[in-house]
C-alpha cells in the first residue's frame, strides 16, 4: 500500500462527522464515560483521509477526530468522475467492493461509504459492503481499497510496457 506524506495545510479540506459513541471505562470509583468521534476529511479533488479520537466533550473528540484525519490524507487516482478500476478494500473483518461507474451513476454507496467517496470527489460509483457494517472497519477499509487503486500509466510504468500495450 502506497501511502506517501501529504501536507494538508496545502489543501481546502471540509469535514463530516460520521458517527459518534459514548464510550464507557468501569474504574474502581464508578465509570468513566468518554465520547469517541469518526471524522472523514477531503477536498473534493482525490484527497480524503479518516480520523478517530476520544475525548471527555464531543466537540473535543470532534476536534481531535479532524487532526488526526488530517495526518493520514492520501492521494487517489480518479479517472474522469470515476475510479480507475474495481477494487475490494479490507480492514478487520470489513469488506468493501468499490466499482467504477458511467458518469451519471451518482454514488450508490451507504452511510459511512458515501461521506468518504464524496468528500474524495468521486461522483459515480457503485459500492457494496460484503462484511462488517462497523462504521469505523467500513472507512478503513475503503481508505485501504482507494489507497491500493493504480492508473493504467502507473501500471504501464512498472510493467515497462506503453499504456496502449496494457489496455489491449
Amino acid at each position: 500500500m502506497r501511502r506517501e506524506l501529504i501536507d494538508a495545510s496545502q489543501l481546502d479540506l471540509k469535514e463530516q462527522v460520521v458517527n459518534i459513541n459514548r464510550v464507557t471505562k468501569v474504574v474502581k470509583g464508578g465509570r468513566n464515560f468518554r465520547f469517541s468521534a469518526l471524522v472523514v476529511v477531503g477536498d473534493e479533488n482525490g484527497y480524503v483521509g479518516v480520523g478517530m479520537a476520544k475525548a471527555i466533550e464531543i466537540p473535543d473528540a470532534i476536534r481531535k477526530a479532524i487532526q488526526n484525519a488530517k495526518k493520514h490524507v492520501i492521494k487517489i487516482p480518479l479517472l474522469g468522475t470515476t475510479i480507475p478500476h474495481e477494487i475490494i478494500g479490507n480492514f478487520g473483518s470489513g469488506s468493501v467492493l468499490l466499482k467504477p461507474a458511467p458518469e451519471g451513476t451518482g454514488v450508490i454507496a451507504g452511510g459511512p461509504v458515501r461521506a468518504i467517496l464524496e468528500l474524495a470527489g468521486v461522483k459515480d460509483i457503485r459500492t457494496k459492503s460484503l462484511g462488517s457494517n462497523n462504521p469505523r472497519n467500513m472507512l478503513n477499509a475503503v481508505i485501504n481499497g482507494l489507497a491500493e487503486l493504480k492508473t493504467a500509466e502507473e501500471v504501464a510504468k512498472l510493467r515497462g510496457k506503453s499504456v496502449e500495450e496494457i489496455m489491449s
